[in-house]
C-alpha cells in the first residue's frame, strides 16, 4: 500500500507499507554509510518526512543516529545491522544491546543481518533474532546482501517471525537485483531497500548514459539527474530507497524524488538506454564462495 502524505516541513512524501506489517515507512530515507554529515541533518530529514534512517554497528554512524533521534524517537524508523562476525547466538544479543546503547534507544525497528555467514548455522543466528523480538528490543528482523537462496534458507530457520526486508544495492547501473531477487522479494511480500540507489555517484551515472536519456527526462520532468535515479528505484514494486544526503537540502531534493512519476515510454527510455550490469548467477555464486572461504580464514566477518 502506498500513500502521499504530508511532513511536518510540508513537503510531500510517499510513504508505503513494510512487507505486510501494517508499519509504513518513507519511501526515500536516510541512508548513514559513509556519512559524514551530523545529527543536525538526521533531525531535518525527519521533519521533511524521510523518518526511515538505516545504520549498522560497522559504519561507526550508530552514535550520530542517536543524537539525532534523541526527543524524537517515536517519529523515527530506525534500522541497524548486525556485522557477521557477531552471528553465534549470544553474540548477536550482546551487538544489539551495544547497538542499543549507541542509538540511546531500548528498541530497534528494524535488525538486519549485514551479509551472510556460511560458517554459522543460520538456525542459531535466526534463534537470536526471534529472541530479540520476544524480549522487545527489536520490532522486526530484516537482512542484507541476502541473493534468494540465502533468503530462503533464513525464513525456514525461524518459527515465529517473517523476514520483512532485504537491503541490496541496486540502482539504475547495477541491476543484480533483477536476476530473480526483486520477484522473490514480491511474491513473499519482503521490502527490498535499494542502497547505494545513486550508484558511487551521479557522474558515475551520466558515464553510461551515451545518449543523453538522463537529460531529456531532466527537462521533461523538470528534476535532477539525482531525482531522475531515484524515483526510477521507486517504480518498482515494494521497493524503497536510503540515499545519503549531507545537508538539510540535499535531503530535501532527495525526498522531491518520491512524487515523481514517468509514463511506459519514460520507463522504456530509462531501461533501455542507460548502460548497466547485472552479476550472473556463475558471478554470484563464485562470489559467495569467495566470501566463505575468507569467512572460514576469519577474514572476511
Amino acid at each position: 500500500m502506498i500513500a502521499v502524505k504530508e511532513s511536518a516541513a510540508g513537503l510531500r512524501v510517499r510513504r508505503q507499507e513494510l512487507a505486510k506489517t501494517g508499519v509504513d515507512i518513507p519511501s526515500i530515507g536516510l541512508g548513514t554509510w559513509r556519512y559524514q554529515g551530523g545529527a543536525d541533518t538526521l533531525r531535518a530529514g525527519i521533519d521533511l518526512g524521510a523518518a526511515f534512517i538505516d545504520t549498522a554497528e560497522s559504519y561507526g554512524t550508530e552514535e550520530v543516529v542517536g543524537q539525532a533521534i534523541q526527543a524524537r524517537r517515536k517519529d523515527a524508523f530506525v534500522a541497524t545491522k548486525v556485522a557477521p562476525r557477531h552471528f553465534r547466538y549470544s553474540e548477536i544479543i550482546d551487538a544489539a544491546n551495544r547497538s542499543l546503547k549507541r542509538l540511546g534507544t531500548d528498541y530497534i525497528d528494524l535488525y538486519q543481518l549485514h551479509w551472510p555467514n556460511y560458517t554459522v548455522p543460520i538456525e542459531e543466528t535466526m534463534a537470536a533474532m526471534e529472541e530479540l523480538v520476544k524480549s522487545g528490543k527489536v520490532r522486526f528482523i530484516g537482512v542484507s546482501n541476502f541473493m534468494v537462496g540465502d533468503l530462503r534458507a533464513a525464513q525456514r530457520a525461524m518459527s515465529r517471525e517473517k523476514i520483512v526486508s532485504n537491503q541490496v544495492r541496486y540502482n539504475l547501473i547495477d541491476r543484480t537485483a533483477e536476476n530473480g531477487l526483486i520477484e522473490y522479494c514480491h511474491e513473499q511480500e519482503i521490502t527490498l531497500i535499494a542502497h547505494s540507489p545513486l550508484a558511487s555517484d551521479v557522474a558515475s551515472i551520466q558515464a553510461r548514459d551515451p545518449e543523453n536519456a538522463l537529460e531529456k527526462l531532466v527537462k521533461a520532468k523538470s528534476a535532477s539527474i539525482a531525482q531522475i535515479a531515484l524515483a526510477w528505484c521507486l517504480s518498482k514494486d515494494g521497493v524503497v530507497a536510503i540515499p545519503r544526503a549531507s545537508s538539510a537540502d540535499h535531503v530535501r531534493d532527495n525526498c522531491a524524488a518520491s512524487d515523481l512519476r514517468f509514463s511506459t515510454s519514460e520507463l522504456e527510455m530509462l531501461n533501455t538506454k542507460i548502460g548497466f550490469h547485472r552479476r550472473s548467477s556463475i558471478e554470484i555464486g563464485l562470489r559467495r564462495l569467495a566470501r566463505h572461504a575468507l569467512q572460514m580464514t576469519g577474514r572476511n566477518q
